[in-house]
């Protein structure tokens, strides 16, 4: 059961790869947004208050935002590698737009909780976090693609 005819066990030549996750380069450039942004919330974590918090690794809020940087460095790399004019990259761009659009929260002046910072601050970001997250995100894609280019693998 499972074994493609080819008796070695069901992994062929032109079969299923675990391995090509890694070169699939929008997957690559958004989980390296992620993880970059994370590093950054961490390392800033322990110079601004002189301890190290694991927290700031998985966590949301703070500067830079995370999901701008995972969501634009996605949609970047899918322009670069698949062309800024088809309909993949519009999707992607139209996915981030609502990401970074909703990441931005703003509680009403009325709402009773518009002043509780810790609060505000693990419901949305700042527009000044949106921006670097979107701007680590799009320099990372693009990195990669440099990097791509110049090894030749494109």
């Amino acid at each position: 059961m499972g074994d493609d005819g080819g008796g070695d066990g069901g992994a062929s030549s032109a079969g299923f790869s675990y391995f090509a996750v890694f070169h699939n380069y929008p997957l690559v450039a958004a989980l390296l947004g992620f993880a970059v942004a994370q590093s950054i919330k961490f390392f800033v974590t322990r110079y601004k208050e002189n301890r190290w918090d694991p927290k700031q690794l998985i966590g949301s809020g703070g500067m830079p935002s995370s999901h701008s940087a995972t969501v634009t460095a996605l949609a970047v790399a899918i322009g670069f590698q698949d062309g800024f004019g088809c309909a993949l990259f519009a999707t992607a761009a139209i996915f981030a737009s609502v990401v970074l659009n909703q990441i931005v929260c703003e509680l009403p002046s009325e709402h009773p909780l518009s002043e509780t910072r810790p609060l505000r601050e693990l419901l949305g970001h700042t527009p000044t976090q949106v921006v670097a997250g979107a701007l680590l995100g799009s320099m990372l894609a693009t990195a990669g693609q440099m990097f791509l280019v110049v090894s030749g693998s494109v």
